[in-house]
């Protein structure tokens, strides 16, 4: 009898989210209208990928804005900067372009807003990370504090009668914050927090996403940047629900051993993943034997920030982009948690109004597998 070929299903959403699109957004059209070279603070988002050919067009990459030449443009990342960095920034005569992510910049104005109540402010986030190093970097009363677990709790030696309040990193889920926001409300009673509609959509979507795909398939393999924050959760979120799960950065990591004895393999990408590097694996599954992608039902993500102030209008005509080959379906709007718009305000703490409507998409439809992408990092 002969064998049954490998099944791919794929993960919806997956890939890339509004403020991802939106910081690389940023960096092309600055490139268009300043030139190269133009400097950008910390890695634009974390792909290899992505960084790698905005370097080979000219973005340079810095860690210190003293890196920066007297006068020129300066374009902040996706995880937003202490207030520190803006500061130094501006002592320079530098322009800057704010593409730090529309929900971090809330964050941080979540921040300002509990230290001017009096509040002690906690941070649930992975200590290091550039978007928490920039949000605890946000002018407050009293420093913030990081926790990303139960025993930071504990450490923190605070009264029970303090006023306290929590914000989190974005990147994590209800789901990943739920446990440690009850352990801090079992210490501190009155703790204030921002409402669950708050959080990072995109987040949220792609968690819950992987733990579908996971009930259906033997494995998972999630394609994102080792130092990606999100990827690495989506590798731990599909091994909870019992599968095992690899996560790659690009097609070349896949080792065909993985695929012995399976049936179905699922995929799924982090939010700063291009969909080109989905496209290769799934080209790559299909030369070893496998079957054409299917895609799961699921949320369809029609979620769009305005760019920052000054590149809203394009300096050079817009190409249109190709869609991913594996989009699956037509256009739709849709958040499952409230999807946010940015204010043309491009200071950290603008103001964001909801807008929002959610649909899903149908299983099964891969009308798109033979159009091919012609972005390889968008």
């Amino acid at each position: 009898m002969a064998t049954q070929p490998l099944q791919i299903l794929l993960a919806q959403p997956r890939g890339f989210c509004a403020g991802v699109e939106r910081a690389i957004d940023s960096v092309e059209r600055a490139l268009a209208r300043f030139g190269a070279p133009l400097h950008v603070f910390h890695e634009i988002v974390h792909n290899r990928q992505v960084v790698d050919d905005l370097r080979g067009r000219g973005v340079v990459f810095v860690n210190d804005v003293a890196q920066v030449p007297r006068g020129e443009v300066l374009v902040f990342s996706a995880h937003g900067v202490a207030d520190s960095v803006l500061d130094a920034a501006q002592a320079r005569g530098l322009r800057v372009i704010d593409a730090t992510c529309p929900l971090v910049s809330k964050v941080h104005q979540q921040v300002r807003q509990y230290s001017a109540d009096g509040r002690r402010v906690i941070l649930i986030g992975q200590a290091g990370h550039d978007e928490v190093e920039g949000t605890r970097g946000v002018a407050a009363a009293e420093p913030l504090e990081v926790v990303g677990s139960a025993a930071d709790i504990a450490a923190l030696n605070w009264p029970a009668d303090t006023r306290a309040a929590y914000v989190t990193q974005t990147t994590l889920s209800i789901d990943d914050t739920a446990g440690l926001i009850d352990t801090l409300r079992q210490r501190w009673p009155d703790l204030q927090g921002p409402n669950t509609s708050d959080i990072c959509y995109a987040s949220q979507n792609r968690q819950f996403a992987v733990r579908a795909l996971a009930r259906q398939v033997d494995a998972v393999l999630v394609v994102g940047a080792r130092h990606s924050a999100n990827a690495a959760r989506l590798r731990e979120v599909a091994e909870q629900a019992g599968v095992p799960a690899w996560l790659i950065e690009h097609v070349g990591e896949l080792n065909p051993a993985w695929l012995d004895g399976l049936q179905r393999v699922g995929i799924t990408a982090a939010a700063s993943t291009p969909p080109s590097l989905v496209d290769a694996l799934c080209d790559r599954l299909v030369a070893l034997g496998a079957s054409a992608p299917r895609a799961l039902p699921g949320e369809v993500e029609r979620v769009r920030f305005r760019l920052p102030a000054g590149l809203d209008t394009p300096a050079l005509p817009e190409q249109p982009r190709a869609p991913p080959r594996l989009h699956p379906g037509p256009p739709a709007v849709m958040s499952a948690l409230g999807a946010h718009q940015s204010s043309s305000n491009s200071q950290a703490g603008a103001p964001i109004a909801a807008q929002a409507t959610s649909s899903t998409l149908d299983e099964g439809d891969t009308s798109a597998w033979n159009r091919r992408s012609k972005v390889a990092a968008k």
